[in-house]
């Protein structure tokens, strides 16, 4: 493996694990207080979009990194709604 195969698994980590923290803080709190929806939905667009751009679309790290993440993070949007919504019921 190349050190450039190696760096490619950096971000193939570094994402999920970053948006996999966001998501386990809103499943634990069940509020999506301070949260952007529309940062975690650019973010998933973006990564979306670098995928088709580097058109490396068998290789494990950009799948992981930029694929996987994106769908971490359009969870993450899902349960932004979610709870707001549920915070919008509980209030009125």
């Amino acid at each position: 493996m190349s050190l450039i195969e190696i760096i490619g698994f950096v971000p193939a980590v570094v994402f999920p694990a970053a948006t996999i923290i966001q998501l386990v803080h809103l499943l634990k709190s069940k509020s999506a207080g301070g949260v952007s929806p529309g940062a975690w939905g650019s973010f998933a667009i973006g990564n979306v979009c670098l995928f088709t751009y580097t058109e490396k679309y068998d290789e494990l790290q950009s799948i992981i990194g930029l694929l996987f993440t994106s769908l971490l993070q359009l969870y993450i949007v899902y349960l932004i709604y979610k709870y707001r919504r549920q915070e919008s019921l509980a209030t009125a």
